[in-house]
C-alpha cells in the first residue's frame, strides 16, 4: 500500500498549498472510506438512499477488512469540507439546474486534487438527473469529456471480478467516466447503485429489478470494487489485490 499512501500524502501537501479554503484533513489522512453524499444545485431528497451510502462502507469493511468511516451529513459542493476526503456520491432523480460559481469551483478543486465522484442516477429511465449532471460537469472540466471505460478497466477487478455494472436496476452494461491523467475521476452510473444498497430496519429497503437477490449481490460487489479503487487507485492492473482475488474468486460472501 506504500504507493497509495505516498499519493495521499502528496495530495495533502497540494491541498495545503493550493486550496484557498481551510479543510479538516488532507485526502486520505484518516485512511477510511466513506460514501459521502454530495449536494449541488437542486438536490433531490435522498430518502432510503442515505442508508445505502452508510451500507456501502459497512459492506466494504465486512468483506475486505479495509477501513470504513461512519457516514456524516451531506457535503455541499461549495464547502471546504468536500476537499477533506477523496470520495463523494452525487445522487438524484431530477435535473440539478445550473450550479453556482462557488459550486463549480468546489468541484473543480476536488477533481484537481484527485478526488473521485460517482454520479448515481436514481431514475435512469427518466434520465433527467444524469443528463443535467453531465451538462454541469462539462462546465467544470470542459477539457475532459466522458469516455466509455473498457471492460478491462481496473475498477471491474480491484477486489471482485465484475463483468458489468449493476444496481437496483440492471441498466446499461458499461460505465462512462471523466478520465484525468491515469484515473477515472467521475463515474456516471445509470443503475441506482445506492438504491440496491439501501438498508433500513434490518433488511434491504428497495426491490431490485429484474434480478432480485443475485443482482443485489452483484451490485454490492461492484460498490466494493469502487471503494477499493478509491482507496488504492495507484495500483496497476497486474498488482491489484492479487492474493485477495485468488482467495475470493471461488466463494465470496
Amino acid at each position: 500500500m506504500t504507493r497509495g499512501l505516498t499519493r495521499r500524502a502528496a495530495l495533502g501537501t497540494l491541498l495545503a498549498v493550493a486550496a484557498p479554503v481551510r479543510v479538516a484533513a488532507a485526502f486520505g489522512e484518516a485512511g477510511a472510506f466513506r460514501a459521502r453524499l454530495l449536494t449541488a444545485g437542486k438536490t433531490s431528497a435522498f430518502g432510503e438512499r442515505a442508508s445505502g451510502a452508510a451500507r456501502w462502507g459497512a459492506e466494504l469493511a465486512r468483506r475486505t477488512s479495509a477501513p470504513a468511516g461512519l457516514l456524516g451529513p451531506p457535503i455541499p459542493a461549495d464547502r471546504g469540507a468536500l476537499l477533506a476526503e477523496p470520495f463523494a456520491v452525487w445522487c438524484g432523480s431530477e435535473d440539478v439546474g445550473t450550479l453556482s460559481v462557488a459550486e463549480t469551483r468546489g468541484l473543480l478543486r476536488f477533481l484537481r486534487l484527485g478526488g473521485t465522484l460517482v454520479v448515481d442516477d436514481a431514475d435512469p429511465a427518466g434520465g433527467a438527473f444524469g443528463r443535467s449532471v453531465r451538462r454541469e460537469l462539462a462546465r467544470v472540466v470542459p477539457e475532459s469529456p466522458p469516455v466509455r471505460l473498457p471492460p478491462s478497466h481496473v475498477v471491474f477487478k480491484t477486489f471482485y471480478l465484475v463483468e458489468r455494472p449493476v444496481g437496483r436496476l440492471l441498466g446499461p452494461p458499461h460505465v462512462d467516466a471523466v478520465v484525468r491523467g491515469r484515473n477515472a475521476q467521475v463515474l456516471f452510473l445509470a443503475h441506482d447503485l445506492l438504491g440496491a444498497l439501501s438498508h433500513t430496519g434490518g433488511s434491504f429497503a428497495l426491490p431490485v429489478e429484474p434480478g432480485g437477490s443475485e443482482q443485489r449481490e452483484r451490485a454490492i460487489r461492484f460498490a466494493v470494487n469502487i471503494a477499493m479503487y478509491v482507496l488504492c487507485s495507484d495500483y496497476k492492473d497486474d498488482v491489484v489485490h492479487a492474493p485477495f482475488l485468488l482467495q475470493r474468486r471461488g466463494g465470496a460472501p
